[in-house]
């Protein structure tokens, strides 16, 4: 399974840019969505931004992938998906 994870870029180019996450720092292209500037929260997926995100959708993002790590270890991880827990399995509007 191959999962994108949100990063904020620190610095960069018309090329690559140099994005954390938590303690994480990795070089990744930006070929897919352009230059972008220092700040930009973007969705990284084998070392290539493919989209930028907004402030909300990268916690949301932050906190599904936290809670993946916390069921992993065994830990309490419904605290990361609450806005999922009350409410049903629902169709993309494009199946719906």
């Amino acid at each position: 399974m191959c999962l994108g994870i949100p990063m904020t870029i620190i610095e960069g180019d018309e090329i690559s840019a140099l994005c954390e996450r938590g303690d994480e720092k990795r070089r990744v292209s930006l070929l897919l969505i352009g230059a972008q500037p220092v700040g930009t929260k973007v969705l990284v997926h084998i070392d290539s931004a493919i989209r930028t995100l907004d402030e909300d959708e990268a916690a949301q993002l932050d906190r599904a992938l936290d809670g993946l790590a916390a069921a992993l270890r065994g830990e309490d991880f419904e605290h990361a998906f609450a806005d999922l827990i009350e409410r049903g399995p629902q169709l993309p509007d494009h199946l719906r």
